[in-house]
């Protein structure tokens, strides 16, 4: 860990005797002796005349869970501080966490946790160390640290300022629910037009109809590792999810676990590993024996040509930045033996952490592993792997397990901060932390979530060509007429359904699935319900329906020319309406608009019904998208508009409303690009 802002010559005076620390405590057998090689420590570094003492915050930090910034000198005197400098984005960091909220719990009444240096009540530097896995020598240097200076509860609570210790306090219930941990993972069933999700951040799997209704809600709301029955069974930070014959497995992230949910016996068990992080780079076990380390996404696969069926499920193990592979049936890897039913191994990747590309599987070197997506037909016959620490995507053959670069990155293996957003070609082209992969076989092209870019891309295996699919590079939630106008914020998971027509995008920090129709080139929102009436509050936050106002009876109304319509299809309509010379829309009254469909309410499910009207010079574009379930052939869409405005200066103000109704004809004949309808009027 890093020092907590100590200057570069008090670190480097320190860390010798650190580091003789560290070989003494290898040595030591007793507890005892542990604890008196770290007082002698503390009592050298005690003595020492060199300056060790720690600065001040710089001001303009920006704080979290805090009322006002903290002081060191002010807020942190006479407390042991333990800091973690981490990204969120980083799997090692993340391993570290859960040892950091043990020491937390233990030591509670003696730590403020800011999340290495320690300070004593002179405010100085008592140690520092790079690396994620030091928990025991931070857990001596408190206990050491604490004793001599008296850290009672009765103490620590007299002297806290309120702040502070909320700060402790919110910081466990943060912890739960930390930006990166709102993930969402997804998966169609092309079998039987589901979506599987991961929702991460509330530890639940959802299977969910393609009309936007939850089949089944598996775990959640809290973390936590048991197999059985449905309303039993629960997850810890599931990512990736694959789907096939009515069983689904997932990546148990944080519970470093792969799971098997059946769903026609409706129980969950687990398939691979302990429940605890392993440390095996190898593997070889069968799938319950075998200790694993964060799996981040799964995906099904053959050993084979000659094999039928898909028998392996493949698996991005980021914690020790590698592809692993579970046979799901007996069958062979290249260079293997015929191996068991159920075995877990290694597939992929040395274990180093590297962005490093090698014809020799077990020689090359990932960076946090995250996305996989399987193209097994020839010439490809290989998995698209996103590495994210690498900002790459890579190649993994089939036949003979040769790892090879795709784009992003630089030829370095060593440099794993070649990130950017460029497109272009191979090595040309920049990704920042590409986190899904989803491959289009009707097409032969390959979309990527690149997620810190807030964008997504679409990649030429041929001719390595990487451009921009959808995206402007804001992190924000805009559904523009066009994939280039609409935006993302952290966008994860990806998967292509309906026959190649259809990308759904898991728009992570916007809690939304987003359709990106491939055909028409129309972007729209899945919104998840749990009945037809009830919205769920989960990973895509669908608006509750608002009350809908009534139209004036001096409102207009205009009948549109009927529109021909497929399931699946989506319409846009684009407000284009004026209001009088010398007005503007009325501050602090929302002009909006609504969606309704008398008789046909089932148009309206899973869409999103109404919004607000901030700009006639930027209104927004309504998207309808067909429900591939339709009940009626022929329906009425009605578009309620309402805007209140007022002159230049304010002195009158009224409220006009415009009414237009859009008949739609559905039809099974698949329809060419439906333009979009506008919808003008001038007040």
């Amino acid at each position: 860990m890093a020092a907590p802002g100590a200057r570069s010559r008090s670190l480097a005076g320190l860390l010798p005797a650190q580091t003789s620390l560290e070989y003494a405590l290898l040595d030591a057998v007793t507890q005892e002796e542990k604890d008196g090689l770290v007082y002698q420590y503390l009592q050298k570094v005690d003595g020492w005349e060199q300056d060790l003492s720690v600065p001040e915050f710089p001001e303009g930090l920006e704080w979290l869970n805090t009322e006002e910034p903290i002081s060191v000198y002010k807020d942190l005197c006479g407390k042991v501080v333990v800091l973690d400098f981490f990204t969120y984005c980083c799997i090692n960091c993340i391993h570290l966490l859960p040892d950091l909220h043990a020491l937390e719990h233990t030591y509670s009444d003696k730590v403020v946790q800011f999340v290495a240096g320690y300070v004593h009540p002179h405010i100085s530097l008592r140690g520092g160390k790079e690396g994620t896995r030091n928990v025991e020598l931070i857990r001596l240097m408190m206990i050491c640290l604490s004793e001599p200076f008296r850290f009672s509860k009765e103490n620590f609570e007299a002297q806290r300022p309120d702040a502070v210790y909320r700060d402790v306090v919110r910081a466990r219930v943060a912890h739960n629910k930390k930006q990166g941990d709102e993930e969402i993972w997804l998966t169609v069933d092309h079998v039987s037009n589901r979506l599987v999700i991961a929702d991460t951040g509330h530890h639940r799997i959802l299977v969910i109809w393609k009309n936007g209704q939850i089949q089944y809600s598996i775990g959640g709301p809290s973390p936590g590792r048991k197999d059985g029955i449905f309303s039993e069974s629960s997850f810890n930070s599931p990512q990736g999810v694959a789907i096939m014959n009515n069983i689904i497995y997932v990546a148990d992230t944080e519970n470093h676990l792969i799971r098997k949910i059946d769903l026609e016996a409706e129980m969950v068990s687990t398939v691979a590993g302990i429940g605890i992080q392993g440390t095996d780079k190898e593997g070889g076990a069968q799938g319950d024996e075998q200790p694993i380390s964060s799996p981040w996404d799964v995906v099904f696969g053959r050993s084979g040509s000659e094999v039928q069926s898909d028998n392996i499920l493949w698996i991005a193990m980021a914690g020790t930045h590698q592809i692993w592979a579970l046979l799901l049936d007996c069958g062979r890897l290249p260079k293997k033996n015929e191996l068991k039913k159920g075995t877990c191994l290694r597939f992929a990747g040395s274990g180093n952490e590297e962005n490093r590309n090698n014809a020799y599987p077990h020689k090359a070197g990932f960076a946090q592993p995250s996305g996989l997506s399987l193209a097994s037909e020839d010439p490809w016959s290989c998995l698209f792997v996103a590495d994210s620490e690498s900002s790459t995507v890579r190649t993994v053959s089939l036949k003979d397990g040769a790892v090879k670069h795709l784009v992003g990155g630089e030829r370095d293996p060593m440099n794993l901060f070649a990130f950017g957003d460029v497109d272009g070609v191979g090595i040309n082209a920049r990704l920042q932390h590409p986190l899904g992969v989803t491959w289009d076989k009707k097409r032969n092209l390959l979309y990527v979530a690149d997620s810190y870019n807030h964008k997504i891309k679409v990649v030429d295996p041929k001719t390595k060509n990487c451009t921009t699919l959808a995206g402007t590079g804001n992190a924000s939630n805009i559904i523009g007429s066009s994939f280039t106008e609409s935006t993302f914020n952290e966008p994860g998971g990806l998967c292509i359904g309906e026959n190649g027509q259809l990308l759904y995008v898991a728009d992570t920090n916007n809690h939304q699935i987003k359709v990106l129709d491939l055909e028409t080139k129309t972007v729209s929102v899945f919104p998840v319900f749990r009945s037809e009436n009830a919205v769920v509050d989960g990973p895509c936050l669908a608006e509750k329906p608002k009350t809908l106002p009534k139209l004036p009876k001096s409102a207009p109304g205009i009948r549109l020319s009927p529109v021909a319509a497929s399931p699946g299809q989506t319409l846009q309509f684009k407000l284009r309406l004026d209001l009088p010379s010398g007005t503007k829309l009325t501050e602090g009254a929302s002009s909006c608009w609504f969606l309704s469909a008398e008789g046909n309410e089932w148009l309206l499910r899973g869409q999103i019904p109404s919004g607000e009207i901030e700009s006639i010079s930027n209104q927004p574009t309504i998207s309808l998208r067909i429900p591939g379930d339709c009940l009626s052939l022929e329906a009425v869409l009605s578009i309620s508009v309402f805007l209140y405005y007022c002159s230049a200066d304010s002195s009158a103000c009224m409220m006009k409303g415009i009414l237009f109704s859009q008949p739609l004809q559905i039809t099974d004949t698949q329809q060419d690009c439906i333009p979009p309808v506008e919808l003008k009027y001038i007040f």
